[in-house]
């Protein structure tokens, strides 16, 4: 009796249909390029490091929020994501408040620390810029997908495929870590290695694990290799990834914020120079 052949129904990649994830918690964000919003937290936050005063950074960070607003993020759901940038904020008001350039009147003197108005304006102004630097970059960075931003990166700023697919497949793999020393440490009790020194099991582990991950990289190289990723011929894309008229109406709204503070403080007269202003 002839054996009955089991047949394998393969789908076309044109004709699935996947439940998209969802790119960002702002209706407007998601909608971006990732390669977009990479670029467009370049240019919103490195303009705000050449000034160090409170206008600059108060204007930025509160066109941030507001424009975070309109796009799908209340206020107090950018303050619930952002804590992090909220603690960084607070370390940098304590210690340029305690260590920064004294000027102005002096409120507290403790020997080496002094505190002064110069210093507590430079702290405000620190902790300001910050968070109009740190928050937008946070938030444009949620949701984004990996795959996604190598996908621009290679189709629209023409990086090398194979850097950039590596790149990829290396962070897809990192989270292999975690269940890598997980078992190599069940390994070792399994054999009676693991009962001596905490600081000598960490060590010896950590030299197998970095062993397991060379491993794993050349077999990773070798399958990449095997795929075409080391010829000049050109390769075909899975997914298409390219600029829309919403990527064009975020870069100038990118350009646009900062060069509303900056002209802001230029006007009143606060502007500073951040590479004078903030040493003792």
């Amino acid at each position: 009796m002839a054996e009955q052949m089991e047949t394998i129904n393969v789908v076309p990649h044109a004709k699935r249909h996947e439940v998209a994830k969802a790119a960002s918690p702002s209706w407007f964000i998601a909608k971006i390029n990732p390669v977009s919003r990479f670029i467009g937290a370049l240019i919103l936050c490195i303009p705000m490091f050449f000034t160090l005063d409170v206008v600059s950074a108060s204007v930025a960070f509160g066109l941030e929020m507001l424009l975070l607003w309109i796009g799908g993020l209340a206020p107090w759901t950018v303050l619930r994501k952002t804590w992090p940038v909220w603690i960084a904020a607070a370390g940098s008001f304590i210690s340029v408040s305690l260590y920064g350039k004294t000027s102005g009147t002096v409120l507290a003197d403790f020997g080496f620390i002094v505190v002064s108005q110069g210093s507590v304006y430079l702290a405000a102004a620190t902790f300001l810029r910050v968070a109009a630097i740190a928050v937008p970059g946070v938030i444009l960075a949620l949701g984004l997908d990996p795959t996604d931003l190598a996908d621009g990166l290679v189709q629209i700023l023409h990086l090398p495929s194979r850097f950039v697919y590596g790149g990829l497949a290396g962070m897809r793999m990192f989270t292999l870590l975690q269940d890598d020393w997980r078992a190599l440490g069940q390994s070792r009790r399994s054999r009676g290695l693991g009962d001596g020194s905490a600081i000598k099991r960490v060590f010896s582990q950590a030299f197998s694990l970095l062993v397991v991950s060379i491993r794993r990289g050349t077999k990773l190289a070798t399958a990449m290799e095997a795929r075409g990723f080391g010829s000049d011929a050109p390769r075909s894309q899975a997914r298409e990834s390219k600029l829309h008229a919403v990527d064009w109406v975020f870069y100038a709204i990118c350009v646009a914020v900062p060069a509303i503070a900056l002209y802001a403080a230029y006007r009143t007269g606060y502007w500073n120079w951040a590479f004078s202003n903030t040493a003792s």
